[in-house]
């Protein structure tokens, strides 16, 4: 791991362009502190400011393959830690304002409207969180749990073994529940994706 310490911002890019996860691991801890602090200062929440920078890595280990580094990891992760703090305040500020409204008029229309509103946000979530699945993965989720295929079907179809397609729905229905299990939503019911 010595050799990753003394490589340039440039050289890490191209490995983990390569998909080198040493790479990876040597930004991801080159970088961390800073972007956290950074972040904490900005928001003033440590937990958000950990949320945003872990985003941050997730993002970058996904888009690697076609990542492009132009001025230096520092002036990248500067720029993403200021737009996701913007965007965790703009979430913030949007969902403060809509309660704030739903608290004023407290009728049952309105309670309904922010059940709907709930609603839609989770399947964004969903949608969201699918299409961060590998994209063979995500291919065979939705073809099982949106075009009801059956196991059979799908592996005929994309000329895979169903070993392979079980695999898929496998890593997809595990990803999904890690990020879903035990959400309360609707009406203050627990919703149980995928068990």
């Amino acid at each position: 791991m010595a050799i990753y310490k003394d490589l340039s911002d440039n050289d890490l890019a191209g490995l983990l362009k390569s998909g080198d996860e040493r790479a990876y691991v040597e930004i991801y801890e080159r970088y961390w502190g800073k972007l956290y602090t950074l972040a904490r200062n900005r928001i003033g929440d440590s937990c958000e400011a950990e949320e945003i920078v872990q985003d941050i890595f997730y993002s970058l280990w996904r888009s690697r393959k076609s990542f492009e580094l132009l001025k230096g990891f520092q002036n990248y992760f500067s720029v993403a830690v200021k737009f996701g703090v913007i965007n965790k305040l703009a979430k913030k500020a949007k969902r403060a304002a809509f309660e704030k409204e739903m608290a004023h008029t407290g009728t049952e229309a309105d309670e309904s409207t922010l059940q709907y509103i709930n609603g839609r946000d989770l399947k964004h979530r969903i949608q969201a969180s699918i299409d961060n699945l590998p994209e063979k993965c995500a291919l065979v989720f939705n073809l099982k749990y949106a075009h009801d295929y059956s196991q059979r079907h799908i592996a005929e179809e994309l000329a895979i073994s169903e070993k392979t397609v079980e695999a898929h729905l496998s890593r997809a229905r595990k990803k999904l529940r890690s990020e879903f299990l035990n959400v309360v939503l609707l009406l203050g019911s627990i919703i149980y994706l995928f068990v």
